[in-house]
């Protein structure tokens, strides 16, 4: 399966409209509505990356169950409901993320929102829920050494069981970064954009 990836075009446009002074939920019941970011959040991702994920997901986030991993900001699972998602939940293990979340959830006045303060990793491997979009933005792993979050992470069978029935993991990491493979998941496609990559996964064909 291929993306429709003619969207450079339109991506560009809602760039330019998205304003550089801060982040900003970009389009749908609170678009252009500015969010806090908490110092935890060293590299929030980019309102262009962002436009970019949503503009490739379309459709699929309307009434979607959506799960947004190593949250931060928030700025992803707010931007998904603002477009009209069913749910998010958010996990983040800082506390100050977890307050910058709630903040941010009732400024855009968001219904469907829930936030977990917890370790991303522990916590997948107890949740039981169901998410039709599953979207991961660690810490990117750039240097030897450095601990790859998302290769761990899809290495957890209990991620994929959380995926619900043709569903997708989106996930970020640097544009210099290999995309991680694991056992159960299929890279759909990946695009890159600057110094960031975005990743679409999907569980992988019984063979």
């Amino acid at each position: 399966m291929r993306w429709p990836w003619p969207l450079q075009g339109r991506v560009a446009e809602a760039a330019r409209a998205c304003h550089e002074d801060g982040v900003r939920i970009i389009a749908g019941t609170a678009g252009r509505l500015a969010i806090k970011v908490p110092k935890a959040v060293t590299r929030p991702t980019t309102d262009f990356v962002r436009q970019a994920m949503f503009s490739i997901l379309g459709e699929r986030v309307a009434e979607a169950a959506v799960l947004d991993l190593f949250a931060g900001s928030g700025a992803i699972g707010l931007e998904a409901l603002s477009r009209g998602a069913a749910s998010c939940v958010f996990v983040d293990e800082h506390r100050n993320a977890e307050a910058a979340i709630r903040e941010n959830l009732a400024k855009a006045r968001l219904e469907g929102g829930r936030i977990v303060r917890a370790d991303v990793h522990a916590w997948v491997a107890r949740d039981n829920g169901r998410y039709d979009l599953i979207f991961a933005d660690p810490p990117y792993a750039k240097y030897p050494g450095d601990r790859d979050h998302l290769k761990e992470l899809m290495a957890k069978p209990e991620l994929l069981g959380l995926l619900a029935d043709d569903g997708f993991l989106i996930a970020e990491c640097s544009a210099t970064t290999r995309s991680p493979e694991a056992p159960g998941w299929r890279l759909a496609d990946r695009r890159e954009y600057g110094s960031s990559a975005i990743l679409l996964y999907a569980a992988a064909e019984p063979s």
